[in-house]
């Protein structure tokens, strides 16, 4: 067995690839739109990881894109995705000039959650040991729900 994909169905695609490729930092590898289905897959690999998306078709996140207007509640039923990053503190701090809610902050140096613009719960993990805690993020409250 092998892990290929997580498929994160999206209301807008534009808003979705900004807060997925330009501020979380994923890059896309492949997109197919399809005219007699009415939707539109983009397939996302985390930074560094392109070319094992290419050999290998995986581990990726497919974004679904479906060109008629439906509305996706429950984002968070299927848990979160989780990517580990160099430095949790510059990430957050990139995601909130972004516009992005960080909704529980990295108060330990080594875990964050955010949401996409679809409400889809991102865990950010610090790779290797966690940073020394640091303002403002050590005394930063949750926001929402995570």
């Amino acid at each position: 067995m092998q892990y290929l994909h997580t498929m994160v169905r999206v209301s807008d695609l534009d808003a979705s690839l900004h807060f997925y490729c330009d501020l979380l930092g994923l890059e896309e590898v492949s997109r197919k739109d399809s005219e007699k289905g009415r939707f539109t897959l983009v397939f996302l690999a985390a930074p560094g990881e392109r070319e094992r998306a290419l050999a290998d078709k995986a581990p990726m996140v497919e974004l679904t894109h479906n060109w008629d207007p439906e509305e996706y509640t429950g984002g968070r039923n299927f848990g979160h995705l989780a990517y580990r990053v160099d430095d949790i503190y510059a990430l957050c701090e990139k995601l909130q000039a972004g516009g992005v809610t960080i909704n529980r902050p990295p108060r330990d140096g080594h875990m964050a959650f955010v949401r996409s613009p679809d409400n889809i719960s991102i865990e950010l993990l610090q790779k290797g040991d966690a940073l020394p805690p640091k303002e403002p993020w050590a005394s930063m409250e949750n926001t929402g729900s995570w």
